[in-house]
């Protein structure tokens, strides 16, 4: 099996499980799996900021939340420790999901070992590919999530919440994030953050050609 034919045998295995998500959204006036819209637009927000991204890395971002409505946050506390500890699980049963569907489409166990360490974003901050993973993450968050999750909340929780996911972005991301259209009282916040973190990381490693498929 070629390296291109494995990634895209891949790439419509994970898409194959995100469908099977319950959940229905709509694109475009036409319904699709949330969980698969989901990683789409992850997809996209990689595109932007890593054209040229290797194969590892575009799978581990579109496989980071496989099969995540097996393990409902409702499970475990709701307080900052039980979102940590769900965080936490997360990783992990997503890493091994991804594993098995990766190993069906025919890569190594070295090649699968290095996208599950992506998707449990290890050495964050170290290792550009895993900054990435959290970067398109954060972005997504941003753009489709945090003017929902304003609502109810006051400028100080927002303040603590925007800082945290801030803190996890890349510059690269930070000023991607720059270009989201948000409320005023959000952009507000944003304006007030740091342009840059203490330390940056060096790009992710390009592959030689964009394995098509991606969107």
């Amino acid at each position: 099996m070629s390296h291109t034919s494995r990634f895209d045998r891949a790439l419509s295995l994970i898409d194959a499980a995100h469908a099977e998500d319950s959940r229905q959204s709509t694109l475009d006036g036409k319904s699709i799996p949330t969980e698969l819209l989901y990683a789409r637009r992850l997809s996209g927000w990689l595109d932007r900021l890593h054209p040229d991204a290797g194969e590892s890395l575009r799978l581990a971002v579109r496989a980071q939340h496989l099969r995540r409505w097996r393990i409902p946050r409702d499970q475990y506390p709701m307080d900052r420790a039980g979102y940590l500890k769900w965080r936490k699980d997360l990783a992990q049963f997503h890493a091994q999901q991804a594993g098995e569907l990766l190993q069906q489409a025919g890569y190594e166990p070295d090649a699968i070992g290095r996208i599950q360490s992506l998707i449990r974003r290890e050495k964050l901050k170290l290792d550009a590919e895993s900054q990435a993973v959290e970067d398109v993450a954060c972005l997504d968050f941003m753009e489709h999530d945090l003017a929902e999750f304003a609502v109810g909340r006051d400028q100080e929780q927002m303040r603590t919440i925007l800082t945290r996911t801030w803190a996890k972005m890349s510059p690269q991301a930070r000023q991607a994030a720059l270009s989201i259209q948000l409320p005023s009282a959000i952009r507000s916040i944003i304006n007030s953050l740091p342009t840059t973190p203490p330390a940056t990381s060096p790009a992710p490693a390009a592959s030689p050609s964009k394995p098509p498929g991606m969107t």
